[in-house]
């Protein structure tokens, strides 16, 4: 499951270590009649990006060299290409990384040419602000990449599977409490064939990608407003991952550790065997063959009364060293904004449009699931929220949280005890972040 949500919406920031003192060379470019573009995808992503650059290269008398990577190996390839001073002239960056890059001159402030060229009001927002930077602040000041995609991680449920135990669907517009959530679960996890072991679960979700969503709507967060001061050792952050980590303890919706070993529950998920499970836009087209029938609702509410998640994203950038900066802008602002291009993307069914006239017009248009695509487009426009990681310079404070959770998650330690354990050492990495970002 990580490695498929990473392919989709940005991964964790590069280290900066590789990329100080890099940005010079250029030569990623071949030639002023060619530029490079390096991403990370599939075959059917890269049909796509073909069909659309195919376009670019006639209206522009360019040549633009395509470099694709898996997932998995796009950041060391990056890496070794910017350390190698071999930069592409056009490349996939995430949020986290920006603040780096610009600082040691890999990317290029794209703001003059974006606010000539693109119309801001029909992107939507929070790709647009993922990419900008004011030397201190993410989401504020100059443009530094254009949004590849947005992926509103939305939630998922298995609709034959209520109908079969005749549960009432939920409801598309009114989210369900915890308590609500946790008794519909319950009664969805069943040993279906009388053998003596649950085949079929509730849910199945992973920490590192849905404990946002609890914490959040219960009124936690990482950190404070300005980023200085981590906040995970809240009575508020403490009851969302405790409540987290109770459902596979003491209510035992969830797979246990060992099912999950036979199987993840991606897999059970995919066999009809999980009640509620996350979807981005990315799953869609897979989602679709499914067996059963399946669509979307908001993430179940803490306190606060509020559903909540996050909204990934991967920008296409400029290297700062490109010997055809002026070309290698219009491609980035072509892949994001141009209406053909970004019809070949959802064709492609690897993204939901960036432009957001085109995405009002496929939620009604489309007729594959889910039926509730809006959800989506809600979590876009009204309460998606960056990875907390994607906030500061560097990651590590962050990844701390999840090296030694599992104690909670196997219910041998209190989520509070763990929080106040941990939070000082997330603390002086944030710290160390922070100084390294000039922030202090």
């Amino acid at each position: 499951m990580k490695s498929r949500i990473l392919a989709a919406a940005g991964a964790i920031a590069l280290a900066t270590a590789t990329i100080t003192g890099c940005s010079a060379g250029g030569a990623g470019s071949s030639g002023s009649d060619e530029i490079t573009f390096m991403f990370r995808g599939n075959d059917a992503e890269k049909e796509a990006y073909t069909a659309a650059i195919t376009q670019f290269e006639k209206d522009n008398d360019v040549k633009v060299k395509i470099i694709m990577t898996t997932a998995d190996e796009y950041s060391t390839k990056l890496k070794a290409a910017i350390t190698g001073k071999q930069i592409p002239d056009v490349f996939y960056v995430d949020p986290g990384s920006v603040q780096a890059y610009v600082k040691s001159g890999i990317i290029k402030d794209i703001t003059k040419e974006v606010e000539a060229s693109a119309d801001l009001d029909n992107i939507w927002a929070y790709g647009i602000d993922s990419y900008r930077f004011d030397g201190k602040i993410m989401g504020q000041g100059d443009i530094y990449a254009m949004p590849k995609d947005i992926g509103p991680f939305s939630f998922g449920y298995n609709k034959s599977m209520f109908e079969a135990a005749g549960i009432p669907l939920p409801d598309a517009d009114k989210p369900y409490t915890w308590d609500e959530f946790l008794d519909v679960a319950t009664q969805l996890t069943k040993d279906t064939n009388g053998d003596g072991t649950l085949d079929q679960w509730g849910t199945g979700l992973n920490v590192q990608w849905n404990l946002q969503s609890f914490v959040w709507s219960n009124g936690g967060d990482w950190l404070n407003e300005d980023h200085t001061k981590v906040t995970v050792d809240t009575p508020e952050f403490a009851e969302a991952l405790q409540f987290f980590a109770d459902m596979s303890n003491v209510a035992k919706v969830t797979p246990s550790t060992s099912d999950a070993q036979t199987l993840d529950t991606y897999q059970r998920w995919m066999q009809g065997e999980i009640g509620f499970f996350p979807v981005g836009p990315w799953d869609v087209p897979t989602y679709e063959k499914l067996d059963f029938d399946w669509d979307l609702i908001p993430y179940p509410v803490g306190a606060t009364g509020e559903t909540a998640t996050w909204t990934g994203t991967l920008g296409i950038a400029v290297s700062e060293s490109s010997k055809n900066a002026d070309l290698a802008t219009k491609l980035a602002i072509y892949l994001s904004t141009d209406e053909t291009a970004q019809q070949s993307l959802v064709d492609a069914g690897v993204q939901i449009p960036n432009l957001k006239d085109m995405a009002d017009s496929w939620v009604t248009a489309s007729t594959l699931p889910p039926a509730n695509k809006q959800e989506f487009l809600d979590i876009a426009n009204d309460y998606g929220r960056p990875l907390p990681a994607n906030t500061t310079y560097s990651a590590e404070w962050y990844d701390e949280l999840f090296k030694n959770i599992q104690p909670v998650l196997d219910g041998k330690q209190s989520a509070a005890d763990y929080l106040a354990e941990v939070q000082p050492r997330m603390q002086e990495l944030l710290d160390k972040a922070n100084a390294d970002a000039g922030i202090g």
